[in-house]
């Protein structure tokens, strides 16, 4: 069952790759993943785990103007694809991004703790179009299908834990949706078993069409 959303959802995960990558004379450049597909986050909210899809980020790239922030601070900039600064794209892993940061003091000394390895989970702000919801034993998975919107992403050094308000929302209603279905799946079920039994006694059993009273 799938849901939408509207609401800005930010995430944190280590970075699979974060690296300073050395230009010869030009400027070197911060090359990592801000989102990994297929990988399970950690359990959100103590009762469900998270999932992007491949191909989630794909609409949302189209024309976007996304920052790339240190720390989510507005005031240190790293790259901005609106000025050719940041790329960021889909590959076969996941969301890569490739900045080159500004000559400034505090860039330096971001890209020096980066190569020190102090420096290395990312974050990225996104809303969500469509999601979907299964289980798996006791365990919720909330696949992320589609994302509307990228707003940024972010080399961090604290990563908070994830604000997972949105998608909890998705849950209840899913969970809403789910309970609401379950009187007439049952209906529909103990229909199905009155039929097979009037057949298997050779009556003739009429197809009803509509809901069933």
């Amino acid at each position: 069952m799938t849901t939408t959303q509207t609401t800005r959802e930010l995430r944190y995960l280590p970075a699979a790759e974060l690296r300073v990558q050395a230009e010869g004379e030009g400027p070197d450049r911060l090359v990592g993943y801000a989102a990994l597909f297929g990988r399970r986050s950690e359990l959100l909210y103590g009762s469900f785990v998270e999932v992007i899809a491949p191909g989630a980020f794909a609409g949302a790239l189209e024309g976007a103007d996304v920052r790339c922030l240190w720390n989510h601070d507005s005031s240190h900039v790293l790259g901005r694809t609106r000025s050719g600064t940041l790329k960021v794209e889909e590959d076969e892993l996941g969301l890569r991004i490739e900045a080159t940061p500004p000559d400034t003091q505090w860039a330096r000394d971001l890209m020096t703790s980066i190569e020190r390895g102090d420096v290395d989970q990312m974050s990225f702000g996104f809303r969500v179009a469509r999601d979907e919801w299964t289980e798996e034993g006791d365990l919720l998975i909330r696949t992320i299908l589609e994302i509307e919107e990228l707003y940024e992403v972010s080399p961090v050094t604290f990563p908070a834990y994830p604000d997972t308000a949105v998608a909890v929302r998705s849950l209840e209603r899913w969970r809403e949706a789910k309970s609401d279905a379950a009187p007439a799946a049952r209906a529909g079920i103990e229909i199905r078993r009155r039929r097979l039994r009037l057949a298997e006694a050779g009556h003739h059993v009429p197809h009803t069409h509509g809901r069933v009273r």
